[in-house]
């Protein structure tokens, strides 16, 4: 939900002004505002993006990433 308010709203409701990079900066800020609400809880782990992320820069195993996008994609 906060993804999709904050990044897509950024986008249809200023995205000439603030071009793809302002965009961006939306989608960024919304992720950042989740670790911060629920990082502790539960590793902000709110995409198959983020575990494929933490993946990428070694902080999370192969299992884990896997188990992670599996459970994640079956909630939506």
């Amino acid at each position: 939900m906060v993804l999709v308010l904050i990044g897509c709203g950024g986008a249809v409701i200023a995205g000439k002004a603030i071009g793809n990079v302002g965009i961006a900066f939306c989608f960024g800020l919304a992720v950042l505002a989740m670790v911060y609400a629920i990082g502790s809880i539960s590793g902000c782990h709110i995409n198959p993006a983020i575990s494929i992320s933490m993946l990428a820069a070694g902080k999370l195993s192969v299992k884990d990433t896997a188990l992670y996008v599996v459970f994640s994609v079956q909630e939506q």
